[in-house]
């Protein structure tokens, strides 16, 4: 009897230790990027208070057939920001800092990650 009490005490403690051990988070502040519209213009969009973990692909040059990639990005979270040339976080990358400079329009991306520093 007590050893089935202990084992029922410890798989609670371990349940809520789990639960509380990986909160939700999400890098605060905003992300900048640019990217040509439909019209051929560059436009420019922002990702607030992003998921922190989880890669984001670009909308608007998600699909490297049909769009072109976006550029200058710049981090102002406060979570390094790790961009990608291609969707779903792969191909090269290149890490931006936590409320750095904007960075040129030579910097291509389509998809990014938020990191804690």
């Amino acid at each position: 009897m007590r050893l089935r009490h202990s084992v029922a005490a410890v798989c609670g403690a371990l349940a809520l230790t789990a639960a509380l051990a990986s909160p939700a988070h999400a890098a605060t502040g905003e992300f900048h990027y640019r990217f040509v519209g439909i019209s051929g213009d560059p436009q420019s969009a922002t990702l607030l208070d992003p998921a922190s973990g989880e890669c984001v692909t670009i909308p608007e040059a998600a699909d490297p057939g049909a769009s072109e990639p976006a550029f200058a990005p710049h981090n102002d979270t406060d979570e390094f920001a790790v961009v990608f040339t291609e969707p779903d976080c792969s191909g090269d990358s290149w890490t931006l800092r936590p409320h750095g400079r904007p960075a040129s329009d030579r910097l291509k991306l389509r998809s990014v990650v938020f990191l804690r520093p």
